[in-house]
């Protein structure tokens, strides 16, 4: 696999590929894009309330990931070493 920087494994995100970093401890860790969406049914109060008043709420586009012990993590942010690392490849 040949190693990318974060803004090359954004574009692979964004055409639907899966990214980790070669220098996460956690085996089987990836970050995928979850498409937006509009969604008719709640998933906490917050959206309770959007759809009683506006009939759906909308989930923004986001990267979650995939954690070494099988879970995973919703809306996932980098940080600034993430960001500036150059050990970034695609997942399989």
């Amino acid at each position: 696999m040949d190693n990318m920087n974060f803004g090359q494994a954004i574009e692979a995100l964004k055409v639907g590929k899966r990214v980790a970093r070669t220098g996460w401890n956690g085996k089987g860790m990836f970050l995928y894009l979850v498409e937006g969406s509009e969604v008719t049914q709640a998933r906490c109060n917050a959206m309770d309330e959007m759809i009683a008043k506006e009939g759906k709420a909308v989930i923004k586009p986001h990267i979650d990931m995939k954690t070494a012990d099988g879970t995973f993590a919703i809306g996932w942010k980098p940080t600034s070493i993430d960001m500036f690392e150059e050990d970034w490849v695609i997942v399989e």
